[in-house]
């Protein structure tokens, strides 16, 4: 997505998160990493849209993340939105690349998930095209450059039972790890404000509580058209078995808001689990 959904350069797409970061949505500063953080935070919740559209709030993820120190292993759960590849697809080898870099690939701990599980495959078909789990690496990169690894897990599946048990397969191979788990997600497609706000602040309410089987139940009753609930449920998964006692619910906006055109607005948001 370099070069469409965010700058194709280097120099570029390091103007184009600062400038996200001091966006008048965003946190207002740029962050400062620090080095021996508390290291409290197990899950993210972040959008995945362009950045000209959803930068801004999932600026506020990464800028928190930054006074919470490094992570060194990030499993990053996105929706499959291409139709390619495996129902659960995951890459044990390799580096993904953005103009800011080469990000490896984790392989110790993507093969301990393979084992954990029977549902997760190895597939790195659903990755060629899909934009969700790609989104968050250059934030990723502006933070920590090239020292971290991370996992890519693609959901095509999202049924409950299915996120349940990848949720809990990630949190075991990531037991006793400085790891950190990030669902990438955007919240109701193509309604207008108001609906979008009411609709999404009941998923959110409900992934607050950190109980995933109401949050699966709210956004099934609800019509609620969030592309990543498959996703939203394993990180809600992951960061209990992972010791998250309290969740914060860092910011919320729509496309609408950034943009302007309220009539058939994205919502937005970005949430921290963390123990």
């Amino acid at each position: 997505m370099a070069g469409s959904w965010y700058a194709g350069t280097p120099d570029g797409l390091n103007l184009q998160i600062q400038q996200l970061f001091t966006h008048r949505l965003g946190p207002g500063n740029l962050p400062s990493v620090m080095k021996d953080g508390p290291r409290n935070f197990v899950g993210l919740i972040v959008p995945h849209a362009g950045y000209m559209a959803s930068g801004p709030v999932a600026a506020h993820a990464y800028y928190n993340l930054a006074f919470d120190g490094k992570p060194d292993v990030i499993v990053i759960f996105g929706p499959n939105h291409t139709g390619l590849g495996s129902a659960i697809s995951l890459m044990n080898e390799g580096a993904w690349r953005t103009p800011l870099g080469d990000v490896q690939i984790e392989t110790e701990t993507a093969n301990q998930i393979l084992q954990n599980s029977d549902i997760i495959d190895l597939d790195y078909r659903a990755h060629i095209r899909e934009h969700s789990i790609e989104m968050q690496l250059p934030f990723l990169q502006y933070l920590y450059g090239s020292d971290f690894k991370f996992i890519p897990i693609c959901f095509m599946m999202q049924d409950l039972q299915t996120s349940r048990e990848v949720g809990t397969a990630v949190a075991q191979a990531l037991k006793n790890k400085n790891g950190l788990v990030i669902a990438s997600t955007d919240l109701t497609h193509y309604e207008s404000q108001s609906e979008a706000e009411k609709k999404d602040k009941l998923a959110i309410d409900a992934a607050l509580e950190m109980d995933e089987e109401k949050y699966y139940r709210t956004v099934d009753l609800n019509g609620i058209s969030t592309c990543g609930y498959g996703p939203t449920v394993a990180a809600i998964v992951a960061a209990k078995k992972l010791g998250a006692n309290s969740s914060d619910l860092l910011c919320y906006g729509t496309s609408g808001d950034v943009l302007g055109d309220k009539s058939a607005v994205v919502g937005y948001a970005s949430i921290s689990f963390s123990k």
